[in-house]
């Protein structure tokens, strides 16, 4: 079986974006998006204006890092109840919390002075994208126990909205009214963008999902640390489905790292970078994530996902043309749209797949674990060899071992669907209620 059924008609396809369960899941992408441009390209602007050095400000890039180990304290968020506030739900009252340290930790990079102690702007950056990391915990857990099975693939989709949303927005009202009234007041006008998670939060209530799955199954310290753990390695084909996270994404983020490298050697003007990479990349990321959520629902999971990894392969391929061709504006627009149209594609059906994965015992544990591994070895093995690789054999062979470097993921996950290893290597995240109460037993 599929997790969707793919029977639906693209119009039924459609309305499920203006559900509650949707909406509640654009309003939490927004909230999560933009600590990441506070820390990203908020913070460098400010350093730039600072006076602060080139070399120092591209070093602020290492508060990205924390995202990446959030799974070392994700267990907190599932199995630690926070005093007083225990009446609203362990999401809601996380929720809260969570907002309200982002907040703290942002009011706090206001007032820093990087000309007076860029050591302290630093560790202050940090610890906004500690906070901004829990804070995704929190909204990652909370969209997948939100979002029913059938809602993943639209909930997805809107998340990501929501965080697109989120970042440009904050970025840009951060640049405007630091413009008029200063950094300081920048900052904590930004700390508005907070609500609109805690407000879906009490709009949405406590997951009932996730209360369900607990009926049978408390969550102390101990299992909370080593209970997403062991129930994940204990499902069939396990350590393939990790495989599969580890080497879905190398090709694509192989290909994009050097981006901008290509188009540099390829002589096109900033304009032209613009007009085309920013202009209509936006646009055609948008459009893909609104399409991938309708082929969620349409082909179904697994359908949906192999389509994507196709797609995602042929999109490195298609710069592999644009080194060939050269300095083309038109072969720049189609490159570019392509690749953009195809990771907005992926980005919802893999985001819906990787929700499957987690157990409603252990969603903010499970993926954190999950996000992260699919994002580590990415940026650390491919980050370290990119350059060199470009060097050594130059663009068009490069984009091309990018296009093979992908196949490997794309016929593992073949062989899952072939061999059920998707439909048996799921979690509780992608079962209706009586599943769940059946699989919480057998686990039990």
């Amino acid at each position: 079986m599929d997790i969707t059924d793919g029977k639906n008609s693209w119009l039924d396809a459609i309305k499920p974006y203006l559900e509650k369960e949707a909406l509640i899941a654009l309003m939490i992408g927004i909230s999560s998006g933009f600590p990441y441009a506070m820390i990203g390209a908020t913070l460098t602007t400010r350093l730039a204006q600072d006076g602060i050095d080139k070399k120092a400000v591209t070093a602020f890039a290492l508060a990205f890092l924390v995202y990446n180990f959030k799974f070392l304290w994700a267990w907190i968020v599932d199995g630690v109840k926070i005093p007083g506030l225990g009446r609203f739900g362990q999401r809601v009252s996380w929720m809260l919390v969570s907002a309200c340290f982002v907040a703290l930790a942002l009011f706090n990079l206001a007032f820093v002075d990087p000309q007076a102690s860029l050591l302290y702007t630093a560790y202050s950056a940090v610890l906004l994208g500690f906070a901004g990391a829990t804070f995704d915990i929190v909204i990652d857990a909370y969209r997948i126990e939100i979002l029913r099975p059938d809602q993943q693939g639209v909930g997805a989709g809107m998340s990501q909205y929501g965080w697109r949303i989120g970042a440009a927005g904050a970025g840009a009202l951060a640049l405007v009214v630091a413009a008029r009234s200063g950094w300081e007041v920048a900052y904590l006008v930004c700390g508005l963008f907070v609500l609109p998670a805690v407000i879906a939060a009490f709009w949405g209530g406590e997951p009932e999902r996730r209360r369900k799955a607990l009926e049978k199954a408390k969550i102390n310290i101990g299992e909370a640390i080593i209970g997403p753990f062991k129930e994940f390695f204990s499902r069939h084909g396990a350590w393939l489905v990790l495989l599969f996270i580890l080497l879905h994404k190398i090709g694509d983020t192989l290909a994009n790292l050097v981006l901008r490298l290509l188009l540099e050697d390829l002589g096109f003007s900033n304009d032209e970078i613009a007009i085309y990479d920013v202009g209509i990349g936006f646009w055609a990321f948008l459009v893909g994530i609104f399409v991938g959520g309708v082929l969620y629902a349409k082909m179904g999971l697994k359908n949906s996902v192999l389509f994507s990894l196709v797609l995602m392969m042929v999109s490195n391929f298609s710069f592999a043309l644009l080194a060939a061709a050269g300095h083309s504006n038109w072969g720049l627009a189609a490159a570019i749209g392509f690749e953009n149209f195809a990771s907005g594609i992926g980005g919802v059906v893999l985001v819906a797949y990787f929700a499957a994965l987690c157990n409603l015992q252990f969603t903010a544990a499970h993926y954190a674990l999950i996000s992260s591994a699919a994002s580590i070895v990415g940026r650390f093995l491919t980050g370290t060899t990119a350059g060199t690789m470009v060097e050594s054999m130059g663009f068009f062979n490069f984009y091309i071992f990018t296009t093979l470097i992908a196949l490997p993921g794309i016929i593992l996950f073949w062989m899952m669907m072939r061999s059920g290893l998707v439909d048996s290597s799921i979690g509780t995240a992608a079962k209706e209620s009586d599943d769940i109460q059946t699989t919480v037993a057998k686990i039990t």
